[in-house]
């Protein structure tokens, strides 16, 4: 092929070629829609974190509700082995997710005291997360009185009637983006809680350890 003599011609030929248009449009689309893909799918994974949090503060409540010891005599009794069960049974369910090296769950025993107050008798804790502590109280909140309202958000506060007991239990997880963090610069830490009545008469006096004695996840 003759070369071109002249810079102008080759220029004017060049602006108006359209050979390898979509390759061109392709090569200058690519990163936004390759970062919207990855984008869409973390958006996923983080809608589904929260409801695998959500579903398991539910669950532990539940299985902390239901949780005894039968006796003949009197009341059901609550035991340290009962609350490492409804521990055990988060990673039975999400084998995958490792809950308690990258959260918390927080089990408190709402009652009422002497004076009809609200009152956490108990509390129980499991996870590396040692930032996530229970938002409305430690155990022995509430042990005398009536200052303490019970637990929940504001507008939302659950309370425990009279010779009976709420489960409550709070969940904080660490989310852990599989390709970047969507919405800002770190992670977000996801915070659910749940509430369930005990189901039968339980010993609320306290919660037993008989031998062989259980390991007592105190907070």
């Amino acid at each position: 092929m003759r070369a071109l003599r002249k810079p102008g011609l080759l220029l004017r030929r060049l602006a108006h070629s359209r050979n390898a248009v979509s390759a061109v449009e392709f090569a200058l689309l690519a990163p936004l829609m390759t970062t919207m893909g990855l984008g869409a799918i973390e958006m996923t994974n983080m809608a589904v974190a929260y409801t695998r949090v959500s579903q398991v503060a539910i669950q532990v409540a539940d299985n902390a509700s239901r949780a005894k010891q039968a006796t003949g005599s009197s009341g059901a009794r609550m035991r340290e082995y009962d609350v490492g069960e409804a521990f055990n049974q988060v990673d039975l369910v999400y084998p995958g997710v490792d809950f308690f090296n990258n959260g918390r769950v927080i089990i408190s025993s709402l009652e009422q005291n002497a004076s009809t107050g609200q009152w956490i008798h108990w509390q129980r804790c499991r996870g590396t997360y040692t930032a996530g502590v229970s938002r409305y109280g430690v155990q022995g909140t509430g042990i005398t009185g009536t200052a303490f309202a019970g637990m929940g958000p504001t507008g939302n506060v659950v309370t425990a009637d009279a010779n009976s007991a709420i489960m409550f239990v709070e969940v904080y997880y660490q989310y852990k983006p599989i390709f970047f963090n969507v919405g800002g610069n770190t992670a977000p830490t996801i915070y659910r809680a749940a509430a369930m009545y005990v189901r039968d008469d339980r010993d609320l006096t306290q919660i037993y350890n008989p031998s062989p004695a259980a390991t007592v996840y105190s907070c």
